[in-house]
């Protein structure tokens, strides 16, 4: 079952006396684009949520909020608790302002007023090994959660791309079914014209048949578009049954969206009569609107 790019998806839980709300947004995106914002106790978690998210989600700007609130989930209060130093943070801060100074030659000091005003100085207790490994049980939990909710508005999104992919796809198979089914007639048409043609410039004299059966198989090999639509509908059979498919197909499609218009163009190029050219247009169209559709897809 396809799916869309967009989507959102919430859960919630209480753990260790406390409530965090995990808020999970995607957009449309060439590639998968992560953004996390997490409270401070969960940045040595931080490699573990975008791992469990990469595994389940393939494309799309992915925005994920984690908020932890007090039981009563008045958002922003926190009760007392103990913190410490994040040392090794502070150390590379301190580092990096030193090279500052030097790189632009400042006088001002480095002072425990500006370092204690730096992101992160300092971190609460529950950060130790420990009890983050019993948080992450929890947490991941409800990380799971809020991703199947996100998929599940992505399926029913899907749901309805797929629709309208599929509905456009039959109606191009049908122009094609017009240009196919005239193609034999622009020979003969070219045929009735070129012999008309001659008669008048010729003036009652007779004509060279073999001439003529010449010209006319040479137009009739220019013109041929046989394998083009062959293609065409080969391409139009995998797009159609990758819309079944389960796997993410948003590049895919994407790809065969491109060999589409090329045949197109061809058919186009090949032949001159108003007919097929109508055709072409409004197979053109509607392979417009396929690729932006695409664009939503995982």
């Amino acid at each position: 079952m396809i799916r869309s790019m967009t989507g959102y998806g919430r859960a919630e839980a209480i753990l260790g006396g406390r409530k965090y709300v995990v808020e999970i947004k995607a957009l449309n995106h060439r590639y998968l684009e992560l953004s996390l914002r997490i409270p401070a106790n969960l940045l040595p978690l931080e490699l573990e949520i975008k791992k469990k998210i990469n595994e389940q989600l393939i494309r799309g700007r992915i925005d994920v909020t984690i908020r932890r609130e007090t039981y009563s989930g008045i958002s922003g209060i926190e009760d007392p608790r103990l913190f410490e130093v994040n040392l090794p943070l502070v150390k590379n801060y301190y580092d990096l302002l030193i090279q500052l100074k030097d790189l632009f030659n400042l006088k001002e000091d480095i002072t425990l007023d500006m370092m204690a005003s730096l992101k992160d100085v300092f971190i609460p207790l529950e950060t130790l090994e420990d009890e983050i490994t019993v948080l992450w049980e929890g947490l991941a939990g409800v990380l799971s959660n809020a991703i199947a909710a996100l998929i599940g508005m992505r399926q029913k999104e899907g749901e309805v791309l797929g629709q309208d992919l599929t509905a456009r796809l039959y109606l191009i198979n049908e122009h094609l079914d017009e240009i196919d089914a005239r193609a034999p007639r622009i020979v003969l048409e070219y045929q009735k014209r070129l012999v008309e043609r001659i008669r008048e410039l010729m003036d009652g004299m007779v004509i060279d048949e073999s001439r003529l059966s010449q010209e006319v198989a040479i137009m009739a090999e220019k013109s041929d578009i046989t394998e083009e639509i062959v293609r065409f509908r080969s391409h139009i059979k995998q797009f159609l049954e990758m819309l079944k498919s389960p796997e993410a197909i948003g590049r895919k499609v994407d790809f065969l969206i491109q060999e589409m218009n090329r045949e197109v163009n061809t058919i186009g190029s090949k032949s001159s009569d108003a007919q097929v050219s109508c055709h072409v247009i409004e197979i053109k169209s509607e392979l417009a609107k396929l690729r932006e559709q695409v664009q939503n897809l995982e």
